[in-house]
C-alpha cells in the first residue's frame, strides 16, 4: 500500500526527555516514643538514558504524513507511552506487567490498515518488544491447505516466518466462512494455539470489513478476549481523498490542474454513491490517477510528435486525462 493512502495534522506531542531521574520517598521509619516521626529522605535513582527515548519521532513523522486517522494515531501514541513508561518502571525496580498486543483492524479497503500495521511493527521493534519488526501479510489462500493436516502445517510455517514481527491476516473473516468442516477453522485453531505457545514472540493482527470481522469474532467465544486492541479505520471523506490524490501526484512530480481536481471530486462522489459497500477509498484514488498518467502520456505523444513538451506540460494532468 502506498504511504499516502492514509495524513493528519496531529503531531508535535511532548515526548519524554532522554535523561530521566526518578525521585522516590523512602518507606516511613517510625521511632519509639509518644509521637511517631517520619524521616523523609529523597532518594535519587539515576536511570540511564533509554536508547528508545527519541524513537517515536521517526514514527510520528510517518503518521503525520498520513491524512486523517486521528483515532489511530492517538492509539499508536498510547502504545508508545505504555512501552516507554514500562521501561522506566523496570529501571526503577517496579513491576511492569506483560501486555497482550494482538489486534483487530476493522475497516473498508484502502483505509490504511496495512500501512499502520507496518508502522506498529516498526514501533515494537524500536521499543524492544519485537526482535525484527517485519510484517508478514497473508490471506486465506496462504493459510488454508487442501487436505487434513495441510492447513495446520501451512499456518505454523507462516507463524515461524512472523517470529519477531507481525503476522497480518487480511480478510480474516474468510477463514470462518466454510463452517465447521472447512479447513479455515483449522487455521483459526492453529493461530490461537500459536498465540499461547509463542506469547510475546510475535503479534497477530486480523483485518477486514467491520461487519464481517464482528461476525468472525462471534464464531469462537475465546477470540474477542485474545485481541484487546481493536481499531476502527473509518472511510475517508471526499476532501481527504482529494488531499491524498494531490500528495500522490506531488510525490511523482505531477500536478493536478484546478479543473482536474474538480473533475476528480465528481468522480469520487459518483464512485462512493455507486459502490457504497465496496468503495476502495485511497486505493480507488491511486488507480484512477495512475490511469490518468497513462492517458497523459498518450496525449503528449500525439501532441508533440515533432517537438518536446515543456516541463510544465510534462507535469500537468488535465481534465481530459481523467477517465474513470
Amino acid at each position: 500500500m502506498n504511504k499516502f493512502e492514509s495524513k493528519g495534522s496531529e503531531g508535535g506531542r511532548d515526548r519524554p526527555s532522554r535523561q530521566i531521574n526518578v525521585v522516590l520517598n523512602s518507606q516511613p521509619t517510625y521511632q519509639s516514643g509518644a509521637s511517631a516521626r517520619v524521616l523523609e529522605e529523597d532518594i535519587k535513582l539515576p536511570i540511564k538514558p533509554l536508547p528508545d527515548a527519541d524513537h517515536y519521532s521517526e514514527i510520528e513523522k510517518e503518521l503525520d504524513a498520513m491524512i486523517g486517522m486521528d483515532n489511530v494515531k492517538s492509539l499508536v501514541y498510547e502504545i508508545y507511552a505504555l512501552l516507554y513508561i514500562g521501561r522506566m518502571r523496570s529501571e526503577a525496580g517496579l513491576t511492569s506487567g506483560s501486555q497482550v498486543y494482538h489486534m483487530i483492524f476493522k475497516g473498508n479497503p484502502g483505509t490504511g490498515k496495512t500501512t499502520i500495521a507496518r508502522i506498529i511493527a516498526k514501533l515494537f521493534q524500536k521499543m524492544g518488544v519485537l526482535s525484527k519488526g517485519h510484517l508478514i501479510e497473508v490471506e486465506r489462500a496462504d493459510l488454508v491447505g487442501e487436505y487434513i493436516g495441510h492447513t495446520a502445517q501451512k499456518t505454523r510455517d507462516l507463524v515461524r516466518k512472523a517470529m519477531g514481527g507481525v503476522l497480518f491476516v487480511d480478510e480474516a473473516y474468510s477463514l470462518a466462512r466454510g463452517g465447521e468442516k472447512d479447513f479455515g477453522k483449522e487455521a483459526i485453531d492453529t493461530l490461537v494455539k500459536a498465540m499461547e505457545d509463542h506469547r510475546n514472540q510475535f503479534i497477530l493482527i486480523l483485518a477486514g470489513y467491520p461487519a464481517e470481522i464482528e461476525d468472525f469474532l462471534m464464531t469462537n467465544p475465546g477470540l474477542p478476549s485474545r485481541f484487546p486492541i481493536q481499531i476502527q479505520f473509518p472511510d475517508y471523506s471526499i476532501d481527504q481523498l482529494l488531499q491524498i490524490g494531490e500528495l500522490m501526484m506531488k510525490d511523482r512530480e505531477y500536478v493536478l490542474l484546478p479543473a482536474t481536481v474538480f473533475k476528480l471530486r465528481e468522480c469520487l462522489l459518483q464512485a462512493k454513491m455507486n459502490e457504497l459497500f465496496s468503495f476502495s477509498n485511497a486505493r480507488f484514488v491511486r488507480n484512477i490517477l495512475e490511469k490518468a498518467i497513462r492517458h497523459q502520456a498518450v496525449r503528449l505523444l500525439h501532441m508533440y510528435a515533432n517537438s518536446a513538451p515543456s516541463k510544465q506540460e510534462l507535469m500537468a494532468i488535465r481534465p481530459e486525462d481523467l477517465k474513470s
